[in-house]
């Protein structure tokens, strides 16, 4: 091959077009489509219907009992249920009800109050003491003992009231404020709820932390569980306050001087006078027990007022966070 000819070749292979590169592809993302102002959520006709009836029926019994407390016992019967009458006389009522048999209604209220307090904060610390121990601490028997307490949630205290009686009557306690405290106490359904929250509201590592600091099992318990068991202590107590204050086939069984009888009783027996005629009490002794029944609802809807927000932000926030 000749210089020309190697050289004409060597400059054609030089002197070749270059390939082009292939189009590059944009891809354009669209963004999402704004919602519509005002857009809402999707009701349920049904569900919607089925609430209001609930809340009509819990709240029609209060609004009747707020309104036949502003009427005389002959305005009970002869004006609408569920609205005031032309000559409302709540104040009148009130005074009435607290002058009635010389004010034994204060009597009542002052004796639901003991009996209510006192259950209640006992029933608490006994339940918190025995959920901490049901959670934290395992020992021979544990499991059928929480076992036997959650059987005894199933039995309704009225059985056991004849019993409890019975019971009472040989140690001497029947007729005396015992009677009605001392059953309270034992909340089986309040101790396995504090067995549930115990269980993750207490961590272990804070207790094994405080026992190789030298504290002992005691002042565990009342120095960090029961802080750390405050939303649970609270439900337990506001469920004990509630089921005592409205307690009555207890007390009904377990007391027969006047002097005694919590609220729920002391109505019962202005109700029956007033069965009877109003003997004793005159014309008007069903607008006292109507009064008288609103004036003891009233503590309960303060003590949830004042306590709900220990109990509301409780009893789910009790875990440890990792």
């Amino acid at each position: 091959m000749s210089r020309e000819t190697f050289a004409s070749r060597n400059a054609a292979t030089s002197s070749s077009p270059t390939v082009p590169s292939p189009p590059t592809t944009t891809y354009t993302v669209s963004s999402p489509r704004p919602r519509r102002r005002g857009g809402r959520k999707r009701r349920s006709t049904p569900l919607t219907i089925a609430m209001l009836a609930v809340l009509a029926y819990f709240l029609l019994p209060l609004f009747w009992l707020l309104v036949a407390s502003t009427k005389s016992s002959q305005d009970l019967f002869n004006s609408f249920g569920l609205w005031f009458s032309e000559a409302p006389q709540l104040l009148t009522n009130i005074k009435n009800t607290f002058a009635q048999d010389g004010g034994v209604f204060t009597h009542w209220l002052l004796n639901t109050l003991v009996y209510a307090l006192v259950s209640s904060l006992g029933a608490a610390l006994i339940a918190a003491a025995g959920g901490y121990g049901f959670a934290k601490f395992r020992f021979r028997g544990d499991r059928a003992a929480f076992n036997l307490v959650l059987g005894a949630v199933m039995v309704p205290a009225t059985a056991l009231a004849i019993p409890t009686y019975l019971l009472f009557a040989e140690m001497g306690l029947v007729n005396t404020p015992w009677a009605i405290i001392l059953p309270s106490l034992v909340n089986p359904f309040g101790l396995y709820l504090m067995r549930v929250y115990a269980e993750d509201a207490i961590p272990d590592s804070l207790l094994e932390a405080a026992r190789i600091d030298g504290a002992g099992e005691a002042r565990i318990f009342f120095r960090i569980g029961l802080r750390l068991l405050g939303p649970g202590l609270v439900t337990v107590l506001l469920f004990t306050l509630v089921a005592t204050w409205n307690n009555y086939f207890l007390p009904l069984i377990m007391l027969n001087d006047p002097g005694l009888y919590p609220i729920t009783v002391g109505l019962s027996s202005w109700a029956a006078q007033a069965q009877n005629g109003g003997a004793g009490g005159g014309g008007d002794m069903v607008a006292l027990v109507v009064t008288g029944s609103l004036i003891s609802v009233l503590p309960l809807v303060v003590a949830f007022l004042l306590l709900q927000r220990y109990w509301q932000s409780g009893l789910a926030t009790g875990g440890v966070k990792q």
